[in-house]
């Protein structure tokens, strides 16, 4: 959108935990965090993750046995409506007058509904997935996907440089 200039970016997410089937999880995100904080005007809001036991229905329970079984359940919390309020809220105080969100959450209608007909301002949906939520396209004032060639020009290089020195982009992200 080059008729647009980038005042700032916001990033919404929580720390992940390391499993024991990826103990490097972490890691790679905090690589990654610190890889976005190289950017300039780069704001990261954090949310959290929260694990927590919970009685789940089978899908296919076997013949005579249990149809529920107590798993952990991990989710995250706050990423979500705190990218809302922060919408909501720039767009109150007229921080922008086209906000553009990377998304396919359909919690975040609402708010997007709010700020295009109420606040009057144009939000963009940029969409990572292939099937995009309709909810949230029926909301946005126009909305693309992202194609895999621009994502693949848009990655970070191998190496990167901040104030605390060089590090290196993992393997996988």
């Amino acid at each position: 959108m080059p008729e647009h200039q980038i005042l700032g970016y916001k990033y919404f997410t929580a720390l992940v935990r390391p499993r024991p089937e990826d103990v490097e999880k972490r890691v790679r995100q905090r690589v990654f965090i610190r890889a976005l904080e190289t950017i300039p005007d780069f704001e990261i809001i954090r949310g959290r993750f929260q694990t927590h036991p919970v009685m789940m229905r089978l899908t296919n329970p076997p013949s005579g046995g249990p149809a529920f079984v107590e798993v952990f359940k991990t989710e995250e919390k706050g990423s979500d409506v705190n990218l809302a309020a922060h919408l909501v809220n720039d767009a109150h105080l007229d921080k922008f007058d086209v906000g553009v969100i990377v998304s396919n959450d359909s919690d975040l209608a609402e708010a997007i509904r709010i700020v295009t007909t109420q606040l009057h301002k144009e939000i963009g949906i940029i969409n990572p997935q292939k099937r995009p939520s309709e909810t949230l396209h029926a909301h946005a004032t126009f909305h693309k996907r992202i194609r895999e060639g621009v994502l693949a020009a848009s990655q970070f290089p191998d190496t990167m440089t901040d104030h605390r020195g060089s590090f290196h982009k993992p393997e996988c992200w």
